[in-house]
């Protein structure tokens, strides 16, 4: 049987931000991948925005790791040249009982340690923004957006660099969890088992899905797995804006938003469908509830300018009508099993977050 010190199982963002963080610790590095290529699933259908950490109750993950995340984020982009930009976002008020939540999520956002957060009226968000319509808007200035695709070709190449290897086409079929190490069972063209003294399940989607086949971990401690989707559609033409637009939160989500590509390509989404199975069809139907939503802050939105874009499917650990839940990693201290360290519930703002869910792996091993 085959040894190695340290296996991730997931290439998306965050399997492949931790696999190069162990691979640079000197650690021989495994990540086994079901699918032919890094980043296949949750990864590769987001939006590509580097979030502010606006929006998460001070103290969670969520902030904690955004905020980090985000600066780390910047800081590697610029140093290997992968393409992105700090754009910003406004956050608008189409209404005036809308400003006082304009208020309440600056107030949010500082608490979490964002900068760069500013309330600005209707006539200086139309002097950045001249097709928008507001009342007031609040200006987010280390918002950004990044080639996601890019940012995976780098940590892979950095995790290769320092040793580490990707195995495609690997499912984990199951596992045993007992004291001299943790032995997987891999399927593919060569299945074989794998024993290593860490493993990592960062499998997005399939997490839950993993753990349960691992023996020696209590189900008890395996999380409900809830499945939201969202539809998003693409803009014909060029987007006539160089920012983000957010509306005020609404109950369940963020309402039907604007982001935009590095090419200037605008999307608009996500609508929220509970799902029970990966679907990433996008019903063109679905867009017609979008122009209203969109029309309170664009009213110039021509009738038909949208196109089904993708759908993304984001693995919650809270259902419909629940509280938000906060991002969950499990190691040791929780479910007994040494060396083992489960991701559950990394959803937005996941691929902001990547280099500082990395670190906090390497703290928690």
């Amino acid at each position: 049987m085959e040894k190695v010190d340290c296996i991730v199982i997931g290439a998306g963002v965050v399997g492949l931000a931790i696999a190069r963080a162990l691979a640079l610790r000197g650690w021989e590095t495994i990540v086994l991948e079901q699918e032919s290529g890094i980043g296949t699933g949750t990864s590769s259908r987001n939006s590509e925005v580097i979030h502010a950490g606006i929006y998460y109750p001070t103290e969670s993950r969520k902030a904690e790791w955004c905020v980090r995340g985000k600066h780390l984020l910047y800081e590697y982009c610029a140093d290997r040249g992968v393409p992105h930009r700090q754009c910003g976002k406004l956050i608008v008020a189409t209404a005036p009982e809308q400003v006082p939540v304009l208020d309440q999520l600056r107030a949010a956002g500082k608490a979490n340690g964002v900068a760069g957060l500013d309330i600005i009226d209707a006539r200086a968000a139309a002097a950045l923004e001249p097709s928008l319509h507001c009342v007031a808007a609040l200006e987010s200035r280390s918002t950004g957006i990044v080639d996601s695709h890019a940012l995976m070709l780098s940590l892979q190449a950095d995790c290769e660099a320092a040793g580490g290897m990707l195995a495609f086409r690997s499912p984990v079929l199951g596992g045993r969890c007992e004291a001299g190490g943790i032995t997987l069972h891999v399927g593919g063209e060569h299945p074989m088992d794998l024993q290593a003294g860490v493993v990592v399940n960062a499998a997005g989607l399939h997490a839950q899905q993993i753990a349960s086949r691992l023996e020696g971990l209590a189900a008890a401690t395996i999380p409900l797995l809830h499945l939201a989707k969202g539809n998003y559609y693409s803009l014909s033409g060029r987007s006539p804006f160089a920012r983000l637009v957010y509306p005020v939160p609404e109950p369940g989500g963020l309402g039907v938003h604007l982001t935009i590509d590095l090419g200037g390509q605008a999307r608009f989404g996500p609508d929220v469908e509970w799902v029970h199975h990966l679907d990433y069809q996008v019903d063109p139907r679905r867009a017609d509830s979008f122009y209203a939503s969109i029309r309170r802050y664009w009213p110039g939105l021509p009738d038909g300018a949208l196109h089904p874009g993708y759908a993304g499917i984001r693995p919650k650990l809270s259902g419909p009508g629940e509280p938000a839940a906060d991002f969950v990693l499990q190691g040791p201290s929780v479910h007994g099993v040494h060396g083992l360290v489960n991701l559950y519930g990394i959803e937005s703002p996941g691929l902001t977050a990547s280099l500082a869910i990395a670190e906090a792996v390497l703290a928690q091993l």
